[in-house]
């Protein structure tokens, strides 16, 4: 049997693709494709990707030429694979003629003619259509958003909403935006989708508006502090066909995602405990220290930190329970402890108080260490008792990472996908469900 190894990113599958699949598959027996992860592809780079990686592996399998689809998830697995799957032939189109000479050492090296006048790069400019995004809030993440937002195809921020004047003006003279500051619908109005970056207790209107608007929706954590706001937001967009996502970022970098993925392939056996925790100094008159802006440590930091636990432990716990240090009525230290049927889980939160920042999952074989701040995640360790055994991974964590959610916002619009693998409508709900119980019945200790 000889054995045929292609690879290819096969984004907006076209001609092309199919004809260089088949004159691979033609070359032997048994072809093995290649469909580079999201994650790699954005590590070199490339935010333009229009559909994820299960869209494009299925996309490939539906052209009926694979034999074995796999995915290259890093720099140097084309010589892995080869030896891995005694390939005996690599082909790959004649626009990387030479570039891949060095696997002649392997196997065989074929470069395939290309189709010409067509290209995924062509029918995304043909295609695109960019949606005018409006920013609501001109604080620190919203300033963040704008640089972030211009390395993703697809999307041109166009407006800002902030019922200060002087906060709007400044926001919008500064990225070149047009400023609203009175009426919330002029602003709804003006754009397609809108990315809520305003107070807490803000959220639960400013989403429920722009959604009966028909706008899509990004709203930054916490997304709602009640899980019966959640569930009416989302029933909401799903009724009508709107994307509604929880711009909680880490749920989407390149190295959270595929820690998410190692868990689940079981490299560190059963998990029987997860720990996150997140910490920081607040000092003076601030939003994060004020109760009568949902200010503290729970409402400040737990989104991120849930995100992780429900991720790798799922939506079914069987209760939790809640020990703060409370000043001036806002909690500035809390611990959870998560528990489900078959795992432990802990939260440690600070915002008067200073911990590791760390992220540890505890399996049966082994586990896997994230150090602080964890929720910046470029990198994370597999560790087992053989310590011969453990393995590093590095991933690109770019910009502010705001890129990364933005890019799945965009894709999720473009590609009518309502639902994202990387945080679910129903992760959300649980998030708010637990961040709402600790709201209303929690063991104060005043300092």
């Amino acid at each position: 049997m000889i054995k045929v190894i292609t690879y290819g990113t096969y984004d907006l599958l076209h001609q092309g693709h199919i004809n260089l699949l088949q004159r691979a598959k033609k070359l032997g027996d048994y072809l093995i494709v290649g469909v580079t992860s999201d994650s790699f592809d954005k590590g070199r780079g490339k935010l333009n990707v229009r559909n994820n990686v299960l869209e494009r592996v299925e996309a490939v399998r539906a052209t009926g030429y694979p034999d074995e689809i796999i995915i290259e998830d890093y720099l140097g697995q084309k010589i892995d694979d080869i030896q891995k799957y005694d390939v005996d032939i690599f082909a790959i189109g004649s626009d990387w003629e030479g570039k891949f000479d060095y696997l002649n050492e392997y196997c065989k090296v074929v470069y395939l003619p290309r189709t010409k006048g067509v290209s995924s790069t062509m029918l995304r400019e043909v295609s695109q259509e960019v949606f005018k995004v409006g920013i609501v809030g001109s604080g620190r993440i919203a300033k963040r958003f704008v640089p972030e937002s211009k390395v993703v195809n697809g999307i041109e921020v166009a407006a800002v909403y902030n019922p200060n004047q002087e906060s709007a003006e400044a926001f919008a003279k500064h990225f070149d935006l047009k400023p609203f500051v009175e009426d919330y619908h002029l602003f709804l109005n003006e754009v397609d989708a809108v990315y809520i970056a305003s107070p807490h207790l803000t959220h639960y209107q400013y989403t429920k508006e722009a959604l009966y608007s028909g706008k899509h929706v990004l709203c930054e954590i916490p997304f709602v502090l009640s899980a019966s706001q959640a569930n009416e937001l989302y029933d909401y967009a799903e009724k009508q066909n709107l994307v509604l996502l929880e711009a909680s970022k880490t749920a989407y970098c390149p190295a959270f995602c595929h820690l998410t993925t190692l868990v689940k392939s079981g490299v560190i056996g059963d998990v029987v405990d997860v720990k996150a925790s997140l910490s920081k100094i607040m000092e003076g008159v601030t939003r994060e220290l004020d109760v009568a802006q949902a200010g503290g440590a729970m409402n400040e930091h737990a989104s991120l930190n849930l995100m992780a636990i429900i991720k790798l432990l799922g939506n079914d716990y069987s209760y939790v329970d809640f020990y703060s240090k409370v000043k001036n009525g806002v909690d500035i230290y809390t611990k959870a402890n998560i528990n489900y049927p078959h795992a432990t889980s802990s939260i440690t939160l600070g915002i008067g108080v200073k911990t590791e920042g760390n992220l540890v999952v505890s399996g049966t074989k082994g586990y896997i260490y994230v150090p602080a701040p964890w929720w910046l995640t470029s990198f994370f360790e597999v560790r087992y008792e053989d310590q011969t055994k453990n393995k590093k991974y590095f991933y690109s964590y770019d910009g502010e990472g705001l890129r990364y959610e933005i890019q799945e916002f965009v894709s999720m619009i473009v590609n009518y996908r309502r639902s994202s693998y990387k945080l679910r409508r129903r992760e959300c709900i649980t998030i708010a469900d637990i961040i709402e119980k600790f709201n209303k019945k929690i063991n104060y200790t005043e300092i």
